[in-house]
């Protein structure tokens, strides 16, 4: 249970990280966007360091290297997939492809569930593909390198996640603090390689420093979850984070909600309740 409900603290926090994210990414290049979150995040952890401690084994800090990597690849690829629009499909469209190798990597390490967690968690992952119905009436169609970006993001995103859950048990919050760090050295770099490129627009600070902070927050709530419970489970229920984006689109930006993703929402609740049973 306190697996699932970190793992459903981290999927909010995800969401409104990610829609505040592709916000800031429509009013400025992406990497600008990025070049301030990645940073935020990583103030996050540091202030995090002294109460939840740190260990800086090498397998830490490989594991960690490693999700930098992929999360400054996961930053720069969702929000662009974001800010190219629309919300309500493209994000539920990475967030299946951010389920389905995490839950590939915990069944090929010998996960087991119960009858409930074998019930629920297909259901968890048909209430992703229903969320992503967005293709209704008066719905916007994503363009061919929309889908191709968010497959790209849901891949890093996917990639990132499962080598936070390969570092030690005992490292703390030493795998992300190394791994923001290198994502935001990554980003820097990128950024001053296509600095001619990056074009005259500020940033939305406030909008990319609040998304940054919330991706930390979710960054530790997935690491914690997945410490206290199987990989397959805790990725899935993580993945149902384009909930609080397809909310928060719907809210401020008046971006229609097809029904197929209201049923999606509804099946999420059946399927969350049931993994807690497991």
């Amino acid at each position: 249970m306190i697996a699932l409900l970190l793992a459903l603290g981290s999927s909010l926090a995800y969401g409104c990280a990610d829609f505040l994210g592709g916000l800031g990414a429509r009013k400025a290049h992406v990497l600008r966007t990025v070049m301030i979150a990645a940073p935020a995040s990583l103030a996050v952890e540091l202030l995090l360091w002294p109460v939840l401690g740190a260990s800086f084994s090498t397998r830490a800090l490989v594991w960690g290297a490693a999700s930098g990597v992929a999360s400054a690849a996961a930053f720069a690829l969702l929000y662009r997939t974001l800010a190219i629009g629309p919300m309500n499909v493209l994000s539920p469209v990475t967030a299946l492809v951010s389920a389905m190798l995490p839950v590939g990597v915990g069944v090929f390490q010998g996960e087991h569930l119960g009858p409930a967690g074998l019930v629920g968690l297909p259901l968890a992952l048909v209430a992703v593909v229903l969320v992503s119905a967005g293709h209704g009436a008066g719905a916007a169609r994503p363009s061919r390198a929309a889908l191709l970006s968010a497959f790209g993001a849901g891949t890093a995103v996917a990639l990132q996640l499962i080598f936070l859950h390969q570092a030690p048990a005992d490292s703390g919050v030493a795998p992300l603090i190394i791994g923001r760090a290198v994502s935001s050295a990554v980003t820097l770099a990128a950024a001053g390689l296509m600095h001619r490129r990056l074009g005259p627009e500020r940033p939305a600070y406030a909008t990319s420093i609040t998304a940054g902070v919330l991706d930390s927050v979710a960054n530790l709530l997935f690491l914690l979850a997945a410490r206290s419970g199987d990989l397959a489970v805790v990725a899935v229920i993580t993945a149902l984070y384009p909930a609080g984006t397809v909310l928060l689109a719907r809210t401020v930006l008046a971006e229609r909600i097809h029904r197929g993703q209201l049923v999606g929402l509804g099946t999420a609740a059946v399927a969350v309740s049931l993994l807690a049973l497991t």
